[in-house]
């Protein structure tokens, strides 16, 4: 039966602890505080049931705890590639350095700030040209922070002024440049001067930050014409290769003709050297010569005339005999009878006794024809012709 129906004897007992269904409230917060109070006031000195509170001795512990835990709150860490700046009341007090710190808990503040890290931002989006054209540009910069105090304080938000910052140097600088020099040629100045206004841009604001790098990621023509920007890149790659493999034929070309050109240089130089030591060489014979024939005139002269006709006769294919008591000549046709005999048989040679027989009967019939006159005529324009 429950303790609140009907007919309940008062035996039962309600939550609150009263008898006999009494309708009485539940008990009060100062009874409930007051009972808890009794059964751990004694701790700290007090007395169990008493209204005393806590004794000094008590207040002094509590107070050493609190004191320890408050010291230990304030111990933390900052890391190396991190400085951290400590605020005091909300103000800038000081940069704390990698390793093991302290702080005084609710009266300062410690804010990590990243300096080893490479942080990166992009900027894209349409753009005009100096000639009027639209293309797409899409633009990243890479920066680290140098400064912590300015990169926290000179402006509310650092990332976001460099963000703004790339935008307009990015759009001052395709602004100025031609659509060709954008998407083709030009890309490296074009990420040279972004980079260059990025600087300038930044540099009265004292952010705190440095730029590291700058990289052209993309560039596209609008899609209405990019089938002709196509074929207008495709024709400056092959004008490229073009020029790299004239590049290579000239590289080739040109050892060769250094080659034969130090060739012709040397054989120049050796006939020129031939052509002088020739010419030394008959100087000197006609000077051993000319005693010669001071000394026995008649003498040189013959040998001089038959020396001439062994060396104009010795070349040649024709043989002239002489017959003795007449005055007509045989020919013969050497050449012709070698070259119909050639492809059968080979042709026998003369020996050397012939040959010394003809150049005997030679130099009779040029003592019977030819006059002493002719002689000397002979051996004068020899030597003048030696001189």
């Amino acid at each position: 039966m429950a303790w609140n129906e009907p007919g309940n004897n008062g035996n039962d007992k309600d939550p609150w602890g009263n008898r006999g269904g009494r309708d009485q409230g539940p008990p009060e917060l100062d009874e409930v505080f007051r009972k808890f109070g009794d059964k751990f006031g004694g701790l700290f000195g007090g007395k169990p049931g008493g209204n005393g509170g806590l004794s000094g001795i008590g207040f002094t512990l509590v107070f050493l705890i609190a004191l320890v835990v408050w010291a230990l709150s304030g111990v933390y860490t900052v890391k190396e590639a991190e400085r951290g700046i400590v605020l005091q009341f909300g103000k800038f007090d000081r940069i704390a350095d990698p390793g093991l710190r302290w702080k005084m808990t609710f009266i300062e503040r410690v804010i990590p700030i990243d300096i080893e890290a490479v942080r990166s931002l992009s900027a894209s989006g349409f753009m005009l040209t100096e000639d009027e054209n639209v293309v797409s540009v899409e633009f990243e910069v890479q920066y680290r922070v140098v400064d912590p105090t300015l990169y926290r304080f000179s402006v509310t938000d650092a990332d976001h002024s460099l963000q703004q910052a790339l935008d307009s140097a990015l759009r001052y600088v395709v602004g100025h440049s031609r659509m060709d020099e954008v998407l083709t040629t030009g890309r490296e100045i074009v990420r040279q001067r972004t980079w260059d206004e990025l600087n300038k841009v930044i540099e009265p604001y004292k952010l705190g930050i440095i730029v590291t790098d700058v990289n052209f990621k993309d560039s596209r023509p609008p899609a209405e014409v990019k089938d002709a920007f196509d074929d207008a890149i495709a024709a400056q790659e092959d004008e490229e290769r073009f020029i790299r493999e004239a590049e290579a034929y000239a590289r080739e070309i040109e050892p060769r003709a250094r080659g034969q050109v130090t060739r012709m240089t040397q054989e120049a130089e050796g006939y020129r050297e031939r052509v002088a030591l020739e010419a030394r060489g008959e100087v000197e014979r006609f000077e051993k010569l000319l005693p010669e024939y001071k000394a026995a005139k008649q003498v040189t002269r013959q040998r001089l005339y038959i020396e001439t006709m062994e060396e104009v006769l010795g070349n040649s294919s024709k043989v002239l005999v002489d017959v003795e008591g007449s005055n007509n000549m045989l020919y013969l046709p050497l050449d012709k009878i070698m070259e119909n005999r050639g492809a059968q048989t080979p042709t026998s040679l003369p020996n050397q006794n012939d040959i010394n027989h003809l150049r005997s009967k030679l130099s009779t019939s040029a003592r019977n024809n030819s006059s002493p006159q002719s002689t000397d005529r002979f051996a004068n324009d020899r030597f003048s012709n030696g001189r």
